[in-house]
């Protein structure tokens, strides 16, 4: 593949990705911001609860008047600007990165794995992506929102969830490769077949030998908000990836049918008569 054709489907999939992300941002503040405001409505009662009980606690014990309650450290971004242009700026950057990626993807298995045409190519691209990118990491450490996990541990439980992004991708391409070689020998569906079972299975192995999350939910946590913020984090990503691979299937499509037919028109076009001697 031409240079200048991957350039081109590299501008398209990151126009797919802001377009995607269009898509996922009012998904996200429709569905997303509901449990995230009770979440911290809970995270704010519990909070007072506890200064209350602290308070009486020490009334009953010192028999004076408690102290003065230390000012709340004022917000740099108040939650009305998280919620809208914070969430925006977030997600629709996501959405450009990943489709810049997830374009390169599909420039490098197009053709190599199975005789399909650019757009289910680029469903197929989308679909891996959101396994190996979201679903798998998602399976092992689930997205929890505000008031649940202690924040003392934001940068391992970090950590731990790109690393898992990194092996499920990782454990994605070889996945690929294996069915690439097996298929001369097996067959496209059994090759296909194997090399999706060596992917579940060497994900299963990972699952077992990175450590869990340590933060248990909180028992006064509601379960049903807990699986409300859940579900509408896997709702953002399908919405998101569906979309991108459509978008980017279409402009895709219609990129690398301009370039063939251009290819074609170039190879037929008559000699001038001054060249034919």
């Amino acid at each position: 593949m031409y240079a200048s054709t991957v350039r081109g489907l590299l501008v398209r999939g990151m126009l797919a990705g802001l377009i995607a992300g269009l898509f996922a941002f009012a998904v996200a503040y429709v569905v997303g911001e509901p449990p995230v405001r009770g979440s911290i409505a809970v995270e704010e009662a519990t909070a007072a609860h506890d200064a209350a009980g602290a308070a009486a606690g020490h009334a009953g014990h010192g028999g004076g008047a408690a102290p003065a309650a230390a000012e709340e450290e004022e917000e740099l971004v108040s939650r009305p600007v998280q919620s809208t242009v914070g969430l925006a700026t977030g997600v629709l950057v996501y959405g450009v990165a990943l489709g810049g990626i997830a374009s390169l993807a599909f420039s490098f298995v197009l053709g190599r794995v199975g005789g399909f045409s650019p757009r289910a190519t680029a469903a197929l691209t989308a679909a891996g992506a959101f396994t190996t990118v979201y679903l798998v990491p998602f399976l092992k450490y689930p997205a929890s929102p505000p008031a649940v996990g202690n924040p003392d541990t934001i940068g391992q439980r970090t950590t731990l969830f790109f690393l898992m992004i990194l092996l499920s991708v990782l454990l994605g391409v070889g996945a690929i490769i294996l069915g690439r070689r097996l298929a001369p020998r097996l067959g496209n569906w059994n090759a296909t077949l194997t090399a999706g079972g060596g992917f579940v299975a060497a994900t299963a192995l990972a699952f077992l030998v990175l450590p869990d999350n340590t933060d248990a939910v909180k028992p006064e946590f509601p379960a049903a908000l807990l699986w409300e913020f859940r579900v509408a984090s896997v709702t953002v990503q399908v919405v998101m990836w569906v979309v991108f691979g459509i978008v980017f299937g279409v402009l895709a499509q219609r990129l690398l049918a301009h370039r063939t037919d251009s290819a074609g028109d170039g190879a037929t076009a008559p000699q001038p008569a001054s060249a034919l001697g």
